[in-house]
Protein backbone atom coordinates (compact mmCIF):
# COMPACT_ATOMS: atom_id res chain seq x y z
CA UNK A 1 0.00 0.00 0.00
CA UNK A 2 1.34 3.43 -0.98
CA UNK A 3 1.76 5.88 1.90
CA UNK A 4 2.68 9.53 1.98
CA UNK A 5 6.24 8.66 2.92
CA UNK A 6 6.93 7.10 -0.48
CA UNK A 7 4.90 9.50 -2.61
CA UNK A 8 6.85 11.74 -4.93
CA UNK A 9 6.13 15.37 -3.95
CA UNK A 10 4.45 17.36 -6.72
CA UNK A 11 7.36 19.79 -6.80
CA UNK A 12 9.66 16.90 -7.69
CA UNK A 13 7.57 15.76 -10.63
CA UNK A 14 8.84 16.31 -14.17
CA UNK A 15 7.97 19.84 -15.23
CA UNK A 16 5.64 18.58 -17.97
CA UNK A 17 3.64 16.64 -15.36
CA UNK A 18 3.05 19.53 -12.95
CA UNK A 19 -0.34 21.14 -13.68
CA UNK A 20 0.75 24.79 -13.54
CA UNK A 21 3.90 24.22 -15.57
CA UNK A 22 2.01 21.97 -17.99
CA UNK A 23 -0.52 24.73 -18.58
CA UNK A 24 2.25 27.24 -19.28
CA UNK A 25 4.11 24.90 -21.61
CA UNK A 26 1.26 23.22 -23.45
CA UNK A 27 -1.82 25.37 -22.86
CA UNK A 28 -4.91 24.90 -20.72
CA UNK A 29 -6.53 22.43 -23.14
CA UNK A 30 -3.76 19.91 -22.48
CA UNK A 31 -4.78 19.47 -18.83
CA UNK A 32 -7.20 16.85 -17.59
CA UNK A 33 -10.17 17.87 -15.45
CA UNK A 34 -8.33 16.65 -12.36
CA UNK A 35 -5.23 18.67 -13.23
CA UNK A 36 -7.29 21.83 -13.70
CA UNK A 37 -8.99 21.22 -10.37
CA UNK A 38 -5.58 20.63 -8.76
CA UNK A 39 -4.58 24.17 -9.75
CA UNK A 40 -7.62 25.49 -7.89
CA UNK A 41 -6.80 23.36 -4.85
CA UNK A 42 -3.31 24.86 -4.91
CA UNK A 43 -1.25 22.48 -2.83
CA UNK A 44 -1.40 19.02 -1.37
CA UNK A 45 -1.17 17.69 2.14
CA UNK A 46 1.36 15.43 3.82
CA UNK A 47 -0.75 12.53 2.60
CA UNK A 48 -1.84 13.56 -0.90
CA UNK A 49 -0.67 15.79 -3.73
CA UNK A 50 -3.05 18.42 -5.13
CA UNK A 51 -3.72 16.10 -8.07
CA UNK A 52 -4.53 13.23 -5.70
CA UNK A 53 -6.98 15.49 -3.86
CA UNK A 54 -8.55 16.55 -7.15
CA UNK A 55 -9.04 12.91 -8.15
CA UNK A 56 -10.73 12.23 -4.80
CA UNK A 57 -13.09 15.15 -5.41
CA UNK A 58 -13.97 13.77 -8.83
CA UNK A 59 -14.55 10.30 -7.40
CA UNK A 60 -17.01 11.92 -4.98
CA UNK A 61 -18.78 13.32 -8.07
CA UNK A 62 -18.64 9.97 -9.94
CA UNK A 63 -16.04 11.49 -12.32
CA UNK A 64 -18.67 13.79 -13.79
CA UNK A 65 -18.43 17.59 -14.01
CA UNK A 66 -22.20 17.90 -13.91
CA UNK A 67 -22.33 15.95 -10.65
CA UNK A 68 -19.43 17.99 -9.28
CA UNK A 69 -21.45 21.18 -9.70
CA UNK A 70 -24.12 19.70 -7.40
CA UNK A 71 -21.79 19.07 -4.46
CA UNK A 72 -22.04 21.40 -1.50
CA UNK A 73 -19.58 22.66 1.10
CA UNK A 74 -20.28 19.82 3.53
CA UNK A 75 -19.73 17.14 0.89
CA UNK A 76 -16.47 18.65 -0.32
CA UNK A 77 -15.09 19.20 3.16
CA UNK A 78 -15.83 15.56 3.91
CA UNK A 79 -12.77 14.76 1.81
CA UNK A 80 -9.56 14.76 3.84
CA UNK A 81 -7.46 17.71 2.73
CA UNK A 82 -10.38 19.79 1.41
CA UNK A 83 -11.18 22.49 3.93
CA UNK A 84 -13.77 25.24 3.69
CA UNK A 85 -11.45 27.62 1.83
CA UNK A 86 -10.67 25.05 -0.87
CA UNK A 87 -14.31 24.00 -1.10
CA UNK A 88 -15.37 27.62 -1.57
CA UNK A 89 -12.74 28.09 -4.28
CA UNK A 90 -14.03 25.04 -6.16
CA UNK A 91 -17.67 26.14 -5.90
CA UNK A 92 -16.80 29.68 -6.99
CA UNK A 93 -15.01 28.39 -10.09
CA UNK A 94 -17.96 26.17 -10.99
CA UNK A 95 -20.37 29.09 -10.58
CA UNK A 96 -18.21 31.25 -12.85
CA UNK A 97 -18.35 28.50 -15.47
CA UNK A 98 -22.14 28.34 -15.18
CA UNK A 99 -22.44 32.12 -15.53
CA UNK A 100 -20.13 32.05 -18.53
CA UNK A 101 -22.42 29.55 -20.24
CA UNK A 102 -25.41 31.73 -19.40
CA UNK A 103 -23.78 34.93 -20.68
CA UNK A 104 -22.93 33.33 -24.02
CA UNK A 105 -26.63 33.33 -24.92
CA UNK A 106 -27.53 36.79 -26.29
CA UNK A 107 -30.45 38.26 -24.35
CA UNK A 108 -32.11 39.45 -27.58
CA UNK A 109 -31.69 36.16 -29.42
CA UNK A 110 -34.58 35.23 -31.68
CA UNK A 111 -36.15 31.91 -30.73
CA UNK A 112 -37.19 29.88 -33.75
CA UNK A 113 -36.88 26.32 -32.44
CA UNK A 114 -37.06 24.41 -29.18
CA UNK A 115 -33.33 23.67 -29.05
CA UNK A 116 -32.53 27.38 -28.68
CA UNK A 117 -34.87 27.63 -25.70
CA UNK A 118 -33.35 24.46 -24.29
CA UNK A 119 -29.86 25.97 -24.40
CA UNK A 120 -31.04 28.98 -22.42
CA UNK A 121 -32.92 26.97 -19.80
CA UNK A 122 -30.05 24.48 -19.51
CA UNK A 123 -27.65 27.30 -18.61
CA UNK A 124 -29.70 28.21 -15.54
CA UNK A 125 -31.34 24.96 -14.37
CA UNK A 126 -29.54 22.15 -16.17
CA UNK A 127 -27.55 21.05 -13.13
CA UNK A 128 -29.80 22.13 -10.26
CA UNK A 129 -30.47 19.38 -7.67
CA UNK A 130 -33.97 20.78 -7.05
CA UNK A 131 -36.80 21.78 -9.38
CA UNK A 132 -37.07 25.34 -10.64
CA UNK A 133 -39.65 26.81 -13.00
CA UNK A 134 -38.57 29.56 -15.43
CA UNK A 135 -40.14 31.48 -18.29
CA UNK A 136 -38.77 33.26 -21.34
CA UNK A 137 -40.57 36.48 -22.26
CA UNK A 138 -40.67 37.20 -25.99
CA UNK A 139 -41.68 40.17 -28.14
CA UNK A 140 -43.61 40.07 -31.42
CA UNK A 141 -40.44 39.05 -33.28
CA UNK A 142 -39.87 36.13 -30.89
CA UNK A 143 -36.82 37.87 -29.45
CA UNK A 144 -36.06 37.39 -25.78
CA UNK A 145 -37.04 40.28 -23.54
CA UNK A 146 -36.13 38.59 -20.28
CA UNK A 147 -35.81 35.23 -18.56
CA UNK A 148 -37.42 34.92 -15.13
CA UNK A 149 -37.34 32.46 -12.26
CA UNK A 150 -40.93 31.79 -11.23
CA UNK A 151 -40.45 29.28 -8.43
CA UNK A 152 -38.09 26.92 -6.64
CA UNK A 153 -39.08 23.67 -5.02
CA UNK A 154 -37.74 20.35 -3.87
CA UNK A 155 -36.35 17.32 -5.64
CA UNK A 156 -39.75 16.11 -6.83
CA UNK A 157 -41.62 19.30 -7.67
CA UNK A 158 -42.25 23.02 -7.36
CA UNK A 159 -45.43 25.09 -7.00
CA UNK A 160 -46.25 27.40 -9.91
CA UNK A 161 -48.81 30.23 -9.79
CA UNK A 162 -50.05 31.17 -13.29
CA UNK A 163 -51.08 34.60 -11.99
CA UNK A 164 -47.42 35.38 -11.22
CA UNK A 165 -46.37 34.25 -14.70
CA UNK A 166 -48.83 36.50 -16.50
CA UNK A 167 -48.25 39.49 -14.21
CA UNK A 168 -44.57 39.37 -15.15
CA UNK A 169 -45.44 38.90 -18.82
CA UNK A 170 -47.82 41.88 -18.79
CA UNK A 171 -45.36 44.07 -16.87
CA UNK A 172 -42.73 43.47 -19.59
CA UNK A 173 -45.18 43.80 -22.49
CA UNK A 174 -44.43 40.27 -23.67
CA UNK A 175 -46.57 38.93 -26.50
CA UNK A 176 -45.56 35.31 -25.97
CA UNK A 177 -43.81 33.12 -23.42
CA UNK A 178 -41.98 29.81 -23.24
CA UNK A 179 -42.16 27.72 -20.07
CA UNK A 180 -39.33 25.59 -18.74
CA UNK A 181 -38.57 23.51 -15.68
CA UNK A 182 -36.04 20.85 -14.78
CA UNK A 183 -36.37 17.26 -13.63
CA UNK A 184 -33.45 16.50 -11.26
CA UNK A 185 -34.39 12.83 -11.50
CA UNK A 186 -33.38 12.83 -15.16
CA UNK A 187 -36.85 11.80 -16.35
CA UNK A 188 -37.55 13.43 -19.70
CA UNK A 189 -41.27 12.78 -20.07
CA UNK A 190 -43.86 15.06 -18.45
CA UNK A 191 -45.87 13.95 -15.46
CA UNK A 192 -49.65 14.33 -15.32
CA UNK A 193 -49.29 17.47 -13.14
CA UNK A 194 -46.90 18.86 -15.79
CA UNK A 195 -49.52 18.30 -18.48
CA UNK A 196 -52.34 19.81 -16.43
CA UNK A 197 -50.26 22.88 -15.54
CA UNK A 198 -49.27 23.39 -19.17
CA UNK A 199 -52.90 23.25 -20.28
CA UNK A 200 -53.96 25.65 -17.51
CA UNK A 201 -51.28 28.20 -18.40
CA UNK A 202 -51.93 27.87 -22.15
CA UNK A 203 -55.67 28.48 -21.68
CA UNK A 204 -55.01 31.51 -19.47
CA UNK A 205 -52.67 32.85 -22.15
CA UNK A 206 -55.42 32.59 -24.77
CA UNK A 207 -57.71 34.73 -22.59
CA UNK A 208 -54.95 37.34 -22.04
CA UNK A 209 -53.78 37.20 -25.68
CA UNK A 210 -50.30 36.05 -24.64
CA UNK A 211 -49.23 33.00 -26.62
CA UNK A 212 -47.69 30.13 -24.67
CA UNK A 213 -45.41 28.75 -27.36
CA UNK A 214 -43.85 25.78 -25.61
CA UNK A 215 -43.07 24.08 -22.32
CA UNK A 216 -39.67 22.40 -22.00
CA UNK A 217 -38.62 19.81 -19.46
CA UNK A 218 -34.87 19.96 -18.90
CA UNK A 219 -32.84 16.94 -17.80
CA UNK A 220 -29.13 16.15 -17.83
CA UNK A 221 -29.48 13.90 -20.86
CA UNK A 222 -31.65 16.19 -23.00
CA UNK A 223 -35.04 17.85 -23.05
CA UNK A 224 -38.71 17.33 -23.83
CA UNK A 225 -40.66 19.91 -25.84
CA UNK A 226 -44.45 19.98 -25.62
CA UNK A 227 -44.55 21.92 -28.91
CA UNK A 228 -42.35 19.43 -30.75
CA UNK A 229 -44.68 16.67 -29.60
CA UNK A 230 -47.77 18.54 -30.83
CA UNK A 231 -49.11 19.08 -27.32
CA UNK A 232 -49.51 22.88 -27.34
CA UNK A 233 -52.65 23.07 -29.49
Amino acid sequence: METYQNRTPLKNWAEDDRPREKLLLKGRHSLSDAELLAILIGSGTRYDSAVDLAKQVFRKAHDNLGELSKLGISELTGIRGIGKARAITILAALELGRRRDESMVPEKEKITKSFQAYQIFRSVIGDKPWEEFWILLLNRSNRILKKCNISEGGISGTTVDPKKIFKIALDHHATSIILGHNHPSGALHPSEPDKKLTKKIREAGIFLEIDVLDHLIIAENGYYSFADQGEMS
